[in-house]
């Protein structure tokens, strides 16, 4: 494990969390389930968890967040503020999807992985991963009917927090329900990142969000002269 510090965040699904991870250990941690209202304790979670490191943002290596897929709102506020902070401290930034932390966070089982997040709609997020929890497909949205279509023959686990709305809809039977987090935490995504060899580089881009489609809310058309 490569000795970083790194201040991770995440409020893009149902969940609210953030970590500091400092030499391989996670120095501080606040995670709280929620559907609404990111906005009001993300903030707040990052000042607690400074506090409680003792850490500072310029003694920081870098800024880990999640660039979704998930809710709108709370995946704007997220990266906003990692982007914020990022800048103000002068270090890197680098961003993982929702789908690839819910699957890192599973338990090690033999057979691929099917990470499926709630988008509060009718479809699901979903993304395939192989038994070692590297992506298998990309990130896609579709109907829970559908799945079944994109699934490899043979077992598999289902992970998320939209894992038993697709259970219900495969009619397969060789499909079983994942006991690990079904949602994204901050703590996880820092661990993946310090995993990685030089995570943090200075020419990165900062991270955009992934929108697997348009949100629900649409800016006013001008009305024609």
């Amino acid at each position: 494990m490569i000795k970083t510090t790194i201040l991770a965040l995440d409020s893009a699904t149902d969940a609210c969390s953030v970590a500091l991870w400092r030499d391989g250990s996670l120095a501080a941690h606040r995670f709280e389930a929620r559907r609404h209202g990111q906005a009001e304790i993300l903030m707040p979670m990052v000042r607690d968890v400074m506090q409680e490191s003792a850490q500072e943002f310029k003694t920081l290596d870098g800024i880990a967040t999640t660039v979704g897929p998930g809710g709108f709102t709370g995946l704007r506020i997220g990266l906003a503020s990692a982007r914020a902070m990022a800048l103000a401290a002068g270090v890197p930034i680098v961003g993982l999807t929702t789908l690839e932390v819910v699957a890192a966070a599973q338990p090690e089982r033999s057979g691929p992985l099917l990470v499926a997040i709630d988008s509060r709609r009718s479809d699901v997020y979903v993304q395939l991963f192989s038994p070692e929890r590297e992506p298998a497909s990309l990130p896609m949205a579709i109907m829970p009917g559908l799945v079944e279509s994109i699934l490899p023959g043979g077992p598999i686990v289902v992970a998320g927090n939209a894992a038993e709305t697709v259970l219900q809809a495969l009619q397969q039977t060789d499909v079983s329900l994942s006991n690990g987090p079904a949602l994204p935490d901050a703590a996880v995504l820092a661990r993946i990142v310090a995993s990685r060899i030089a995570p943090f580089q200075t020419d990165l881009e900062p991270p955009a969000p992934l929108y697997l489609r348009p949100p629900d809310a649409k800016l006013p058309i001008e009305k024609q002269a």
